[in-house]
C-alpha cells in the first residue's frame, strides 16, 4: 500500500467514513510486511476504537486477518470439523471435557488453544500438567491426531493469523483492547484459519471474565455470531456466568482431574451442563455419563504425547484449608478474587514469558447458595510457598455470607 493511499485509509477511519474490503485487506498486509509502521498501525486501532466499525467492515478485518497466514484443512477426515471457544474465565476446563465429547459424538475438532494471562487460567497450562503432554504439534501431526483420534488440543502454529499476534501486541500497548469489532476479529481469525465448519463460542460474563455484564457479553456475543456467519462459518453463542469459578477447582493439575473425573461420568453437575449446552446435541448428556468420552481422552492424550494414567504434577504441594468462620449462607463466591488467589500462589502468568506452576491452586468446598457453619472447609488451598499469605486473604475476600 502506498504512503498516499494509507494515508487516505487513516483519515477516512478517522473521519468514521466505511473502509472497503480493498483498503482493510491493504492495512493487514501491510502490517504483516511491516510496511506500515507501528505508528501508523497503532493510529488505526485507536480510530477503530473511537469510531467502531460496521459489520461489513468487521468482516473484512477478520478475513483479512485469517488469511494473513496459513489456513489448515482437513482433507478426507469424515465429519463436520467444529471448534468451541471461550472468551476465558476462573475454573473452565471445558474444553478438555468438550473436545473428547464432541469427537465421540462424531464431530472433528481441531482446537487450537492458547495459555493462561492474569487470573484466568489457559488450557495448554491444564494440559501441560500431564506428564509428556504436547502441545506444540506441526500440521502433519495435527492432521495425523485428527484422524486418528477424531479430536486434538494444540497451540497455535507460528504461521497461523500472523496478523492477530502483531495487533494483539500492540492493542496491550495502546490501551485499545476492550474494541468490539477488533475482539471479534482476533478471535475470529484464529479460529476461522482452522477450516472449520462450524464454530461455538463461550462467552463470559461476571467478575471473573473479560466482560463483567451479561449486556456487554451478549453486545460481544452478537458481533461474533453476525460476523462469524459473514464469513461463512455456522456460528452460534452461549452465555454463560463467570461470577463465580466453573466447578470446585481453580489451578492445572487440580483443573485436569476434575476435568477427567467429569468424563467418566461424574464432576460438578454445572460443567457437564455447560458442555452440553455448548455442544448443542441431545445425545451429549447421556454419552457425558456414560463414559465413553473418557476412552477418546486417553486415546487423545497418548497421541500428543502424554500419559493419561500418570499422577499429575504438583503432588508435593503442600495443603492449607480455610474453614469457615461463622454460621450462613453463602451469598458470593467471587470469581476474580478466587483466580488472583491461584494466581499469587504461581497457577497463572502475568506476561507471556512467565512460568507457571502446574500443581498449585484450590479446592472449593462451598459456593454461592450453599449452606455452612462454623469450622465447615470453604477452600483448600495447594500451595508451593509462594504467595500463601496473599492467597489466603483472597479466599476470605471472596466468600460473604448471610444469615
Amino acid at each position: 500500500m502506498g504512503r498516499f493511499e494509507l494515508d487516505r485509509v487513516l483519515a477516512r477511519k478517522r473521519d468514521a467514513e466505511e473502509l472497503d474490503d480493498h483498503e482493510i485487506e491493504g492495512f493487514v498486509e501491510g502490517v504483516v510486511s511491516g510496511s506500515i509502521t507501528r505508528a501508523q498501525a497503532a493510529a488505526f486501532l485507536a480510530f477503530v476504537f473511537v469510531r467502531g466499525m460496521s459489520d461489513g467492515e468487521t468482516v473484512a478485518l477478520t478475513r483479512a486477518m485469517t488469511h494473513s497466514g496459513d489456513l489448515l484443512s482437513w482433507p478426507d477426515q469424515g465429519g463436520r470439523i467444529v471448534d468451541k471457544h471461550s472468551t476465558g474465565g476462573v475454573g473452565d476446563k471445558v474444553s478438555l471435557v468438550l473436545a473428547p465429547l464432541w469427537a465421540e459424538l462424531g464431530g472433528r475438532v481441531p482446537m487450537i488453544s492458547g495459555r493462561g494471562l492474569g487470573h484466568t487460567g489457559g488450557t495448554l497450562d491444564k494440559l501441560e500438567a500431564i506428564p509428556g503432554f504436547r502441545t506444540n504439534l506441526e500440521t502433519p501431526e495435527l492432521r495425523r491426531v485428527l484422524a486418528e483420534v477424531g479430536c486434538f488440543i494444540s497451540g497455535q502454529t507460528g504461521s497461523l493469523a500472523p496478523a492477530d499476534r502483531i495487533l494483539y501486541a500492540l492493542r496491550n500497548e495502546t490501551s485499545t483492547v476492550p474494541s468490539i469489532p477488533l475482539i471479534t476479529a482476533s478471535i475470529l481469525s484464529k479460529k476461522l484459519a482452522e477450516g472449520l465448519d462450524e464454530l461455538v463460542l463461550d462467552v463470559k460474563f461476571g467478575s471473573g471474565a473479560f466482560m463483567g455484564t451479561r449486556d456487554a457479553a451478549q453486545e460481544l456475543a452478537d458481533s461474533l455470531v453476525r460476523v462469524g456467519t459473514g464469513a461463512g462459518v455456522r456460528t452460534r453463542a452461549v452465555l454463560s456466568n463467570m461470577s463465580q469459578p466453573l466447578g470446585l477447582t481453580v489451578g492445572n493439575a487440580l483443573e485436569v482431574a476434575e476435568a477427567v473425573a467429569c468424563l467418566q461420568g461424574g464432576g460438578p453437575p454445572e460443567l457437564a451442563q455447560l458442555v452440553c449446552s455448548l455442544i448443542g446435541d441431545p445425545r451429549a448428556p447421556e454419552v457425558l455419563a456414560s463414559g465413553a468420552a473418557w476412552t477418546r481422552w486417553c486415546a487423545m492424550v497418548r497421541a500428543q504425547g502424554g500419559d493419561p494414567e500418570a499422577s499429575l504434577r504438583g503432588s508435593g504441594c503442600a495443603v492449607h484449608e480455610v474453614r469457615a468462620q461463622r454460621n450462613g449462607r453463602v451469598t458470593r463466591c467471587d470469581a476474580y478474587a478466587i483466580g488472583r488467589a491461584a494466581f499469587v500462589l504461581g497457577a497463572g502468568r502475568g506476561k507471556a514469558s512467565d512460568p507457571v506452576h502446574h500443581g498449585v491452586g484450590l479446592e472449593l468446598g462451598a459456593k454461592l447458595g450453599d449452606d455452612v457453619t462454623s469450622g465447615d472447609l470453604l477452600a483448600r488451598v495447594h500451595h508451593a510457598g509462594r504467595g500463601l499469605d496473599e492467597a489466603l486473604a483472597l479466599v476470605h475476600e471472596a466468600y460473604a455470607f448471610d444469615d
